[in-house]
């Protein structure tokens, strides 16, 4: 069994190749229609076929990829504040002999305690933040012997220091929080897959965020779906419809789809294609 994998959130599905028409870039182009169900997204015409397009994401992981990374934007922006907030206690300590309450230990801030338990599949993105270490360690470390230094009476040289990493190691960090955000933005890039069940004319459309890769498996390496439920999928009736095994191999493993388990809306039957600038044929 020929299969190509694709990436969905953290997990990663997988399709029959003759259950695939072709893969296109997302463009937000769809036509709305009224429907109960929260994961489709809209239709859109391909060579005369009203498709319906489904958001993969809402239905495995009951939050679409693109909500995920709105919200992993946002958070970035909290433990940047954080980081300013730190600063600006610190200096207040130095500066005003405050008492500084904020964490010295770089696994205890509110950006050690989220960077050090932070876990994503996406290479790129992982290899970025991990450039966050160093200055953010260097800078927590900092703040022991700048107050030790106030401690001894060398008040002006802590300033001197502090000034010198505010323009060095802690612009360095803010830069960072800076591209990780626009990774993250720039990086998602959802396509949809076309399937079908006779191999000519589309039947559903699936929103992905990216291709993996392919591979061929045998029926005996696809485990029962029970197994799913021990890799971190909590099935509803109507997902685990879809749902048809899971492939293992080694480390890694993958849920088997079967597209057909999702059913074009009934009031489809009816649609007209538009020929308008926006929602023409495609």
């Amino acid at each position: 069994m020929d299969l190509i994998n694709f990436r969905v959130g953290q997990k990663t599905i997988s399709l029959k190749i003759l259950d695939i028409l072709l893969t296109e870039r997302y463009e937000g182009n769809l036509t709305s229609l009224p429907n109960g169900n929260p994961s489709f997204l809209g239709v859109k015409d391909y060579m005369g076929t009203p498709t319906p397009i489904f958001d993969l994401g809402l239905i495995l992981n009951n939050q679409s990829s693109s909500e995920v990374n709105q919200e992993l934007v946002k958070l970035l922006h909290d433990r940047e504040q954080d980081q300013k907030t730190w600063l600006i206690a610190l200096e207040h300590s130095i500066r005003d002999g405050a008492a500084f309450t904020k964490a010295r230990d770089p696994h205890q801030s509110e950006f050690g305690k989220w960077f050090y338990s932070f876990k994503t599949e996406n290479e790129d993105l992982k290899a970025l933040l991990a450039r966050f270490e160093e200055p953010h360690t260097k800078l927590l470390n900092l703040s022991g012997e700048l107050l030790d230094l106030c401690t001894k009476g060398e008040k002006e040289k802590a300033i001197q220091i502090l000034e010198k990493e505010r323009t060095t190691t802690y612009q360095k960090l803010i830069r960072l929080f800076e591209s990780a955000r626009d990774q993250i933005t720039l990086d998602h890039k959802p396509i949809i897959v076309f399937t079908t069940l006779d191999g000519q004319k589309p039947h559903i459309g699936l929103l992905v965020d990216q291709v993996q890769d392919n591979i061929h498996c045998d029926e005996s390496e696809i485990k029962s779906l029970n197994e799913i439920t021990n890799v971190g999928f909590e099935i509803d009736s109507q997902t685990k419809k879809m749902m048809k095994g899971l492939i293992k191999r080694g480390e890694t493993h993958s849920v088997l789809i079967d597209p057909s388990s999702i059913f074009r809306p009934e009031h489809l039957q009816d649609y007209e294609p538009e020929e308008t600038e926006n929602y023409g044929l495609f």
